[in-house]
């Protein structure tokens, strides 16, 4: 079968279409005939080395919808023929409060989506919502489950709530974007352009700062009169500014170090206003499950950017790490 296999972290041109063997499903798993995969920033940070415990050859790729075209002992035959949408990593462990040691995301350590076919556990699947296309749910596994466990698990959002995302174009905070406003909350966003502020408002965010003003934490305030959960990818050019207009018991997610690994806290910013700040990352694949129900019953369609074969999968990440403008890189397989 076809997979996009990185041999060497030097870039996205060190991945290249590979002829590879058929995987067979083990005890308990099931084999899915991929139809779809989308990329994230991940499989920029691994084709350059940045990810622990490097394992070359790997197949790239996280997020994968299909359809199961065979199944391991153990698992319903029933499965087989159904339209799936894949749970973009493994090993979570029994804890629900944060992952055991051996878990870790599909297309790094474990085999890829960026490929023909690939084995799963039957429990790592869900349906496809019926409202998607194969290439829409691809889009949604990694970026929306890391947005969705942000949401719920660590901010519990409620209607009416006013909820900050920063960074507003990549992935987590689009879907984050979506979600939230399903959910009823008053939802304002960051960007270093307005263009995406304004597509960020058709997509019913209330309203947008750039951050590439000068404390732009005074207008977010006039412009939300406070914020009660903030999910931000970036906090090293971001706490400082919206940490002044936190509400109190105000929530604040971390999930990324977009600009790098430190920020400076303000002590009496969080205890005087009763704030937490939770990091987070990822999901269990009851998240996963509860999120994809959600866009079901939601009828949501995630934004897609632009679509490439397999064939093109090199030029898909080449076209993520250059040119990439606003929601997600599709490949169809």
């Amino acid at each position: 079968m076809k997979a996009l296999v990185l041999t060497a972290p030097e870039g996205p041109q060190s991945a290249a279409i590979t002829n590879v063997d058929l995987p067979q499903p083990a005890a308990g798993e099931v084999r899915v005939a991929l139809k779809a995969a989308a990329l994230n920033h991940r499989e920029l940070w691994v084709s350059i080395g940045q990810y622990p415990g490097m394992q070359l050859p790997s197949t790239l790729g996280a997020d994968g919808a299909g359809v199961v075209d065979a199944v391991g002992d153990g698992v319903d035959a029933a499965m087989v023929g159904q339209e799936v949408v894949l749970y973009p990593a493994a090993n979570w462990g029994d804890n629900p409060d944060y992952p055991a040691p051996e878990f870790g995301c599909l297309g790094m350590p474990y085999p890829g989506t960026l490929a023909e076919y690939i084995c799963v556990p039957a429990s790592a699947v869900a349906g496809k919502p019926s409202g998607l296309s194969f290439e829409e749910a691809a889009a949604v596994p990694l970026a929306g489950l890391t947005a969705w466990r942000c949401l719920t698990v660590k901010a519990n959002v409620k209607a009416g709530d006013k909820v900050l995302i920063t960074g507003i174009g990549g992935g987590v905070a689009v879907a984050a974007l979506a979600f939230a406003v399903a959910m009823g909350a008053e939802v304002y966003v960051t960007s270093g352009s307005q263009e995406k502020i304004d597509q960020a408002m058709a997509m019913g965010a209330k309203g947008g700062v750039l951050y590439s003003e000068e404390k732009w934490g005074k207008p977010l305030g006039k412009l939300s009169r406070g914020i009660d959960v903030v999910i931000d990818g970036a906090p090293a050019v971001s706490f400082s500014q919206y940490s002044r207009v936190l509400n109190m018991g105000a929530r604040v997610v971390i999930y990324g170090p977009t600009g790098g690994p430190k920020f400076e806290v303000i002590a009496p910013e969080l205890f005087f206003r009763h704030a937490s700040i939770y990091g987070s990352a990822m999901g269990t694949e009851e998240d996963f499950r509860n999120m994809m129900a959600f866009v079901d019953k939601q009828n949501l369609k995630p934004v897609i950017d632009k679509t490439f074969s397999l064939d093109q999968a090199v030029e898909a990440l080449l076209y993520l790490k250059n040119e990439h403008g606003m929601g997600k890189v599709v490949v169809t397989i």
